[in-house]
């Protein structure tokens, strides 16, 4: 690989890492607490869709119409983590069916939405997406320049500022060491006065504002509509980073940045001689190729939280 294919393909890479490392953000939040969420592939569709969606609406009438999107998007993530929480907490129903029924409801239920308000299965084009930006001086340092500062996409820096307020808020804060007592053993936590069910409320919203941020993200800055298919595996890969990289902020940004770079790869392949001649077809799979390997690999080496997707049984000891 030349460097000059490398500095094409890093801030591509970086663009497909960015929504994979705030979804599996959430998803840490939702585990420490002690809710598996499998949910955050629909939470991602349905933030992709909300982004898409106040874009083409707003994109008239203000420059500002894909950072609103965003905010959107983070709160229809939220809401519709609800349905999660709500079935998983309050009604103590299975965490991966619960999930996996939130996965169908959620194709089902942006289709429909597009039908009523774009009457077709999918937005319709926006114009105005997340552009990227070259920040100045810092583009001028020396090979980090080139790769980390110029034609970034900006939502990159709040990835990798998430990254660093997620492990404070975790690790230094007392909130932080409430949620993972709840993760842990939450008949412990709940008899030193912490509230176990709105620990798990708080735990499972958050990682559906994250999910609904970052399917915004990926719609705004690698498609220009929402279809069914763009998400794509995304939040299942978010989830397969969550566990290489052992539930830890730093680790989810290094698994984000290499499942980024491996679905990058399929782009600039052909610009790689000793690659070039592998079908294409192999690169489109080998993000989902390394997803399984790396779950192969370090699933078995990697300890979650001990509680993690099991029901709250206040009365157990």
């Amino acid at each position: 690989m030349t460097f000059k294919v490398l500095l094409e393909m890093f801030p591509i890479a970086l663009m497909f890492a960015t929504p994979i490392i705030i979804t599996a953000l959430g998803g840490l939040f939702s585990e420490r607490s002690g809710i598996v969420n499998i949910a955050l592939e629909g939470i991602m569709m349905i933030g992709s869709f909300a982004a898409a969606t106040v874009t083409v609406l707003l994109e008239d009438s203000t420059p500002l119409a894909p950072w609103i999107g965003l905010v959107v998007a983070a709160l229809a993530g939220m809401v519709f983590s609800l349905l999660h929480a709500f079935a998983s907490i309050n009604l103590k129903a299975n965490q991966t069916i619960s999930g996996t029924a939130l996965n169908i409801l959620s194709s089902g239920l942006t289709i429909y939405l597009c039908q009523i308000i774009f009457h077709q299965q999918r937005t319709k084009v926006f114009q105005s997406g997340i552009q990227r930006v070259t920040v100045p001086f810092l583009c001028d340092i020396p090979i980090i320049g080139k790769l980390f500062f110029t034609s970034i996409y900006p939502t990159f820096y709040l990835a990798i500022l998430l990254v660093f307020v997620t492990w404070f808020v975790v690790y230094k804060t007392r909130f932080g060491l409430r949620m993972r007592a709840c993760g842990e053993n939450p008949q412990a936590a709940a008899s030193m006065g912490i509230n176990v069910t709105r620990m798990r409320y708080t735990g499972v919203l958050t990682s559906g504002l994250l999910a609904g941020l970052a399917g915004g993200i990926m719609v705004l800055t690698t498609d220009i509509q929402f279809t069914q298919t763009s998400i794509h595996g995304t939040g299942f890969i978010a989830i397969a980073s969550l566990v290489f990289g052992k539930w830890n902020p730093f680790g989810v940004l290094g698994a984000g940045i290499f499942f980024g770079f491996s679905t990058a790869l399929s782009f600039y392949a052909k610009d790689i001689s000793f690659l070039s001649a592998a079908p294409i077809e192999f690169f489109y799979m080998l993000p989902y190729i390394m997803t399984i390997v790396a779950l192969v690999i370090f699933a078995g080496k990697s300890v979650g939280p001990k509680a993690a997707g099991e029901i709250y049984d206040s009365g157990k000891r």
